[in-house]
């Protein structure tokens, strides 16, 4: 099904703090069953899979959210410039998995646990 064109102005044209919230990705299996939830916002610091691309499998922690395109940088996810040295691959966040959240937050930690 092809999305409308409303659809996709209204997600381009979304400010930043509703863009945000949009940056979500599954979570595996145990921490679906753990948190009782299928997706969640993508931070700095979770640990994710890749899913599909050329990179699929590859496990490794968030270094970077760009909010205005939706992607994300991972750790260990880079491609080889021609004039040499290496740029990270921008993978998009519904391509992959949360595999281990970063709990550091405990505004975070709560609103997953449900105390908030």
């Amino acid at each position: 099904m092809k999305p409308s064109k409303a659809r996709l102005n209204s997600l381009y044209k979304a400010p930043l703090h509703k863009r945000s919230s949009m940056i979500r990705s599954m979570l595996s299996d145990d921490l679906k069953t753990k948190y009782k939830r299928n997706s969640v916002r993508v931070r700095v610091g979770d640990i994710v899979k890749i899913m599909r691309g050329e990179f699929k499998g590859v496990e490794g922690k968030v270094s970077k959210v760009h909010t205005e395109n939706g992607r994300l940088e991972i750790e260990g996810v880079q491609r080889e410039k021609l004039r040499g040295g290496n740029v990270p691959v921008l993978i998009h966040s519904s391509k992959v998995m949360i595999t281990s959240l970063d709990l550091s937050d405990e505004i975070r930690k709560n609103k997953l646990e449900g105390k908030a």
